[in-house]
């Protein structure tokens, strides 16, 4: 365990780590750790576990338990990790933070409280169950407001609690107009937003660069990539950045349209990273012809994921 020797702000690349199975299902830790590995040697500043493109909702808690400490010992500060522990109840949601925060997480990433297509909360529920998990920890939180949710939240809303409650000061912002929403949160929150940040697989990554964002969150399968378009952006080469982005964003596109949580697998096992791409049913393998794409697209772009375990 122990924490990064990186500091904040953090900022950068910090894409989601996929669950590793083995053929039957299982968790696979070894495969977990090669993984976590490789997107470390790809150039990731942080790490993102157990987030839905992690597969948290196929978890029973006695696994999500086993993958947080597995990780965080394998990680072994080498760079800031973030610990999705969302859940609809307060005090599930504030233990869940507590426990990450101990084994050693950097962050907690959580959504606002939903059920199913229906279920929602009024916005001072939302405030409150923030204020609850912000209570119980001394980390910051990172809200992850997405259309998953289907929980509309204000940017003023959002700069509220980050003014009002002590640890809530990043924001993976990935609903539709995206860069808009930045804007409008960072110009309201001002100093209390200390990480505005990009998700949705990058999609939308240089209009959001462009409207402030500091950190991406992406898919797993190629931070390598991301980087050649986040770090000449912040070096201040904006006509790199986008050169680079138009480069990359067929297999951005690929992966968020048809591929979604199962790119970053297919392209982990096509380049000997982990054993196995298995997703648990429902959840459904790629399509041969659909993963031959994926395949063929990233492989015109060189992305560390297909030599690293060759």
């Amino acid at each position: 365990m122990g924490n990064s020797n990186v500091r904040r702000p953090y900022k950068g690349v910090f894409p989601v780590v996929p669950t590793v199975f083995d053929a039957d299902g299982r968790l696979d830790l070894e495969g977990q750790k090669r993984a976590v590995d490789f997107m470390i040697d790809a150039g990731s500043h942080g790490l993102c576990i157990l987030a839905n493109f992690s597969e948290q909702f196929v978890l029973t808690d006695t696994e999500r338990d086993l993958i947080l400490d597995t990780v965080l010992n394998h990680v072994a500060g080498r760079v800031p990790v973030i610990v999705t522990t969302t859940h609809f109840a307060s005090h599930i949601c504030a233990e869940r933070s507590r426990r990450a925060q101990q084994a050693g997480a950097a962050m907690v990433m959580v959504m606002p409280p939903y059920h199913g297509a229906t279920v929602r909360v009024r916005e001072s529920a939302i405030h409150e169950f923030y204020r609850t998990v912000s209570d119980a920890i001394s980390i910051p939180i990172m809200i992850q407001d997405a259309p998953v949710a289907g929980t509309p939240m204000s940017a003023a809303f959002l700069a509220g609690m980050a003014r009002e409650l002590a640890n809530i000061c990043y924001f993976k912002i990935e609903v539709p107009q995206a860069a808009a929403k930045l804007r409008e949160l960072i110009a309201l929150g001002g100093e209390a937003i200390e990480g505005p940040w990009d998700g949705e697989e990058a999609i939308t990554l240089m209009a959001d660069l462009d409207a402030g964002a500091t950190g991406a969150m992406t898919g797993g399968g190629y931070p390598d990539g991301i980087r050649q378009i986040t770090d000449p952006y912040f070096a201040g080469r904006r006509d790199e950045a986008a050169t680079a982005y138009e480069r990359w964003l067929p297999l951005i596109n690929y992966e968020n349209r048809q591929c979604g949580l199962i790119a970053c697998k297919a392209l982990m096992k096509e380049g000997g990273v982990i054993k196995h791409e298995t997703v648990r049913l429902p959840l459904q393998p790629l399509h041969p012809a659909v993963r031959a794409g994926l395949i063929e697209i990233a492989s015109r772009l060189g992305p560390l994921v297909l030599r690293w375990g060759k």
